[in-house]
């Protein structure tokens, strides 16, 4: 999810086009995290300055935690 045009785009990795554009951040966030949930991705919150400030794993971890 990054910042595009004044609005939140949804995106795929090595995806040309966004999956989805929506107005705010929290709108974005969900369909995201849907998305990530349903294909079993990496789910990727960036802030407006394009930096990741949040990451989750919904599947097929490749450092999950020990224990």
């Amino acid at each position: 999810m990054t910042p595009r045009d004044g609005r939140w785009a949804v995106e795929r990795e090595d995806s040309q086009r966004a999956s989805s554009l929506h107005h705010t951040q929290a709108d974005a966030e969900a369909a995201g995290r849907v998305t990530a949930r349903r294909e079993q991705v990496e789910f990727y919150l960036h802030g407006r300055d394009g930096q990741i400030r949040e990451r989750d794993s919904y599947g097929n971890d490749p450092y999950p935690p020990r224990g």
